[in-house]
This record gives C-alpha cells, sequence and structure tokens, in this order.
C-alpha cells in the first residue's frame, strides 16, 4: 500500500532529498527572546513546563563559530511539492498520511539549520532541528516516528521519478538528556550510497535532532545540547 506525502511536510527522512535549513538569525528574532522565553517558561495547568516559542529556539541553533573552521552555512531551500511515496514499510503506512515521513515532527514551535563541512577536502552534510512542545507530546510523538522507521529494515521512498532504496537499524544513543533515540539510514539511488546517521535528544520541552554524516552527529551532538540548555 502506497502512503503519499508532500515533501513540505517530510521530518526524518527529509535528509534523503535535501537537509533541510533555515535563514540565518535575525536581530529581530534576537531581541525578542528574553520576553519570549520568560513568557514560555511558566507552567501549564498540567504541571509541565511550557513550549518555548520558535524565536527563542532560534537562538539556540548552532552557528559556524559554534563549530569551528571548514563549515559553511547552507542557504534555505524554497519549499518542493513533489509527491512522496513509501513503498514496503507496513509500520510506517499505519501511521497514515503526513507521518509516515516524519510530518508527526512537525510541531508548530521549530528552528532548523544545515551546514556543510568541507574541512580534510571531503564534503559532508548535518543538519540541526529543534522542536518545542510539552514533554508528553515531544515524548509520544518522536518515540512513534522512531520506532516505526526502524521497524522497517528496508523500504523505499519515491519522489517524483526518483526511487530511493532506504535500509534502518538502531543505534544505541549517548546518555544525554531525559530521552534519547538514535538510528542509521542508508539510501541508494543511482548506483550511489549515502549514510546518515540521525541523534534524538529531548531535554525537558525541547526536542533536539542532529542529521547527517555520522562522524560529524557524533562531534556535535553535546555541543548542539549544551547550547540548548546553557540558553535555558
Amino acid at each position: 500500500m502506497r502512503v503519499r506525502v508532500a515533501t513540505t511536510v517530510l521530518g526524518l527522512t527529509a535528509v534523503v532529498l535535501a537537509l533541510p535549513a533555515c535563514s540565518t538569525n535575525s536581530n529581530a528574532a534576537k531581541s525578542a527572546t528574553s520576553s519570549a522565553t520568560r513568557a514560555a517558561t511558566s507552567a501549564t495547568p498540567e504541571g509541565q513546563t511550557a513550549p518555548l516559542s520558535s524565536a527563542a529556539l532560534e537562538t539556540m541553533l548552532l552557528d559556524e563559530g559554534d563549530l569551528g573552521t571548514g563549515y559553511r552555512r547552507t542557504p534555505e531551500r524554497l519549499a518542493q511539492h513533489d509527491d512522496i511515496t513509501v513503498l514496503g514499510c507496513p509500520a510506517l503506512d499505519n501511521l497514515g498520511g503526513d507521518a509516515a515521513t516524519g510530518g508527526s515532527l512537525d510541531f508548530p514551535r521549530k528552528a532548523k539549520v544545515s551546514f556543510t563541512y568541507t574541512g580534510g577536502g571531503n564534503s559532508s552534510a548535518m543538519s540541526e532541528e529543534l522542536y518545542s512542545d510539552t514533554a508528553d507530546k515531544l515524548s509520544d510523538g518522536t518515540r512513534r516516528i522512531f520506532d516505526a522507521m526502524t521497524g522497517c529494515p528496508e523500504y523505499q521512498v519515491l519522489s517524483g521519478s526518483t526511487a530511493v532504496d532506504v535500509t534502518t537499524q538502531r543505534m544505541s544513543a549517548p546518555p544525554l538528556g531525559d530521552e534519547r533515540w538514535s538510528m542509521l539510514l542508508t539510501f541508494s539511488a543511482g548506483g550511489q550510497d549515502s549514510v546518515i546517521k540521525q541523534a534524538a535528544v529531548r531535554a525537558g520541552n525541547v526536542l533536539l535532532i542532529v542529521s547527517g554524516s555520522p562522524a560529524l552527529v557524533d562531534r556535535h551532538l553535546d555541543k548542539a545540547l549544551a547550547k540548548v540548555t546553557t540558553a535555558r
């Protein structure tokens, strides 16, 4: 059975097509952060910390200064509208609709950035995504997507006329934050293979996802989480 969704809502499997980026932090967003953060840290009626605003999340993203030499921020890509079809993965099919390709992680409060690393003559990519919601919603949404994707060791993604074979493997995650998930994805298309590591860490009401070259993810996951927790 085929599940069709638009590329504009892709979350986890978007790395096969392009690592998403967002525009650089604006001065307006920075100036709004203090008041936004104060408003967002009050307790909800359920006793959980209220979500942070997207403006506050923007200031928590890594930048070139955090990463060091050899990194270049990737310009924001225009939204694409080709349909995506997922084949051969009942677990993703059972989620249905947008969730089949990670759309469940499209929380309203979010910030994203992508980098290209050219150090040592090799070009690699890395993206960072930050989401904020109640801890329960972040935990449930992330767990369902990771369980579904790693529950299918092999499946196929069709984007327009491009067919991509995907294999997934659940990985052990470092003991960071309140919850953590990790997986390794291999994308094969046109005789080319790309290996992407994805690690997610929930720290309270913020979810951090770092995707890209396994070496870059391992190198910068701690740094990304430290910037999130320090900013709060």
